[in-house]
């Protein structure tokens, strides 16, 4: 059993690192352009999914930030959902903006002491280039090119939900709200966890949105659920937050299975 457990664990963070394929959604209408980075030397691909009122108005438009936002990877099946939450007046319009992978393993992983993770990702910091071209390089393509508002955020799943955690204690206010599944918290021996109570002692005053969730896969629910504990006792005041524990889900299932509830708690006002 033991040999059984550390094989499904070590397939778990494997599958959480590579770039992944999606299942086959409807691709929604958008638009797609290419934008080149000097932050991770590269040209990156962009989706944009506008809302239904976005073409007829005048209106400026909230934006949620994705990566792993690829066509063939979360992008179709995110947009659709807004639609069709947007379309039954489930949430406000938001603008999505999905970034499509190169190299996931490389932009969303942040540093690591931990030798034995370098046979899932690299151990240098590629997130915090991957971080500085979101907020340096596509969020000012994104401001001029469409009609925004400052209000944003970022979604992500697995290593995208590493990533999503990572920027809310090292950048806070890069986004007003974080929604994060099945975050990858297991990286460089849990450390984003273990200091989570120092990290929070350090955010600003701007009033900040927090969802996340954790499925079976418990080299990660552990981590989310000793996360949420830590919450509990150290919450700050300007910090609006909601763990929804999922036992019943799988890393496979997850992020299907809670996007909805996620974007109508993250994207309501509270």
């Amino acid at each position: 059993m033991n040999k059984l457990y550390l094989f499904l664990s070590l397939a778990i963070i494997t599958i959480s690192c590579v770039n992944k394929p999606q299942q086959l959604d409807p691709i929604p209408e958008h638009d797609n352009f290419t934008l080149n980075s000097t932050f991770v030397n590269e040209t990156r691909v962009i989706n944009v999914w506008l809302p239904p009122t976005y073409k007829n108005g005048t209106t400026d438009f909230p934006v949620i930030y994705m990566p792993d936002g690829g066509i063939k990877e979360d992008f179709p099946h995110i947009a659709n959902t807004l639609s069709k939450l947007v379309g039954n007046k489930s949430i406000p319009p938001f603008i999505l903006v999905g970034i499509e992978n190169t190299d996931r393993r490389k932009d969303l992983s942040g540093v690591s002491v931990v030798k034995t993770d370098a046979e899932y990702c690299p151990l240098t910091d590629g997130a915090k280039n991957f971080r500085a071209f979101i907020t340096k390089e596509l969020m000012p393509k994104i401001n001029t090119t469409y009609r925004t508002t400052n209000y944003k955020g970022i979604i992500g799943e697995s290593l995208s939900g590493l990533f999503v955690m990572e920027t809310l204690f090292l950048e806070p206010t890069a986004f007003n709200f974080y929604i994060a599944m099945d975050p990858s918290l297991w990286w460089n021996n849990n450390y984003l966890e273990q200091n989570a109570s120092r990290y929070l002692a350090n955010l600003p005053k701007q009033k900040t949105k927090l969802w996340f969730a954790g499925s079976d896969a418990k080299d990660i629910y552990k981590h989310t659920t000793n996360l949420s504990e830590t919450l509990k006792k150290n919450t700050p005041k300007n910090l609006i937050w909601n763990y929804s524990p999922e036992p019943k889900e799988q890393h496979n299932t997850i992020f299907r299975a809670t996007k909805e509830k996620a974007l109508i708690w993250s994207l309501n006002t509270n």
